[in-house]
């Protein structure tokens, strides 16, 4: 039986969606409003306009285009190396230890809290 399958006459297209390149200029124009907006922020943007778009897909063309939001955390300096006392120098830094005990070490470090800090040692 040679010739054309029945399906592929009756089939019509389906309506396209709208191209990525549109949505791509849309959220580049969010972004530079909005430069703290992340992929979720957008997406909600967006719904607000009126495009439906999934979250996934607006994440995936901000990856590929490089436009991801990069964030922005509170840094705590812990080390001021600016001051005038004096600086200790290595003593065991050329030292083999030959039996047990013989060099101790001990460090320090924080644990963060909604306000504040406190060292852990």
């Amino acid at each position: 039986m040679t010739g054309t399958v029945r399906s592929k006459h009756y089939y019509r297209p389906k309506n396209r969606k709208p191209d990525d390149t549109f949505i791509l200029d849309k959220i580049i124009g969010v972004a530079l409003d909005f430069p703290s907006y992340g992929y979720r922020r957008i997406t909600a943007h967006l719904r607000r306009e009126g495009i439906v778009i999934n979250h996934k897909k607006v994440y995936r063309i901000m990856r590929v285009n490089g436009i991801c939001c990069s964030i922005r955390r509170s840094y705590k300096h812990t080390t001021n190396s600016n001051h005038g006392l004096s600086k200790y120098p290595n003593l065991i830094k050329n030292l083999v230890p030959l039996e047990l005990n013989e060099v101790w070490h001990a460090d320090i470090t924080y644990i963060r809290f909604a306000q504040s800090f406190a060292y852990l040692m």
